[in-house]
């Protein structure tokens, strides 16, 4: 079967980057917005997923504009574990037309990644600050840190928390301490603090396993 990087079936228009925008569905060869009342957090789940951009973090309509495409009426049931939206359960809405600023806006975690794994959920952690790429020193992330990451992919619980396990730090290195608690659902919004310390050398950034699988 062919490779294809990213989906042709579903996109976000109008956000700050391809994990974030207006939802818009591809049916019958031409795009549709969805209406906020038949799309859940489930359904979001799978989007992100498809478009290989971690978990969903914000779901809301008109988040980006009202909706420039036709409204579908059909109300998605993912169970959450759909590789693609449009393998997901759905039904024919019988209400009333969708009004267009009730188009669901989706922003998916895009401020954390895992490079050079063998999936999206193994790698070295990469953090986005400041619109760049930083690697974090194994002595400024612990286990409940780590929780926060493998949720915020979608990957489930942390397996493995490694410095050097997937080769030394290619991005600069954070001198930033992240003090998670462990329930938040980005590693942005746990608190932090700057390491008064030296330089952390790059066979010390943090490799990082989760238990779940990503789907290919």
């Amino acid at each position: 079967s062919a490779l294809h990087i990213f989906p042709d079936s579903v996109r976000l228009e109008n956000g700050s980057s391809r994990c974030s925008g207006r939802l818009e569905v591809k049916s019958n060869n031409s795009w549709s917005s969805v209406c906020e009342d038949d799309f859940d957090l489930l359904d979001a789940e799978v989007v992100c997923r498809e478009l290989d951009c971690g978990a969903p973090s914000v779901l809301q309509g008109a988040l980006y504009g009202e909706a420039e495409a036709p409204i579908l009426t059909r109300e998605f049931s993912c169970e959450g574990h759909e590789s693609v939206l449009l393998d997901c359960g759905s039904s024919w809405r019988k209400t009333k037309a969708c009004p267009p600023d009730k188009a669901v806006g989706l922003t998916c975690s895009d401020s954390v990644r895992l490079e050079n794994g063998s999936s999206r959920c193994s790698g070295r952690l990469e953090v986005k600050s400041n619109n760049s790429w930083s690697s974090v020193c194994e002595d400024d992330f612990d286990l409940l840190d780590a929780e926060v990451v493998c949720r915020e992919l979608g990957c489930g619980a942390p397996s493995v928390l490694q410095g050097a396990l997937y080769g030394e730090a290619e991005a600069p290195i954070l001198t930033r301490e992240f003090l998670c608690e462990g329930h938040e659902s980005v590693l942005l919004d746990c608190g932090s603090s700057w390491r008064k310390t030296k330089a952390c050398p790059p066979d010390k950034a943090v490799g990082l396993t989760c238990s779940g699988k990503a789907a290919s």
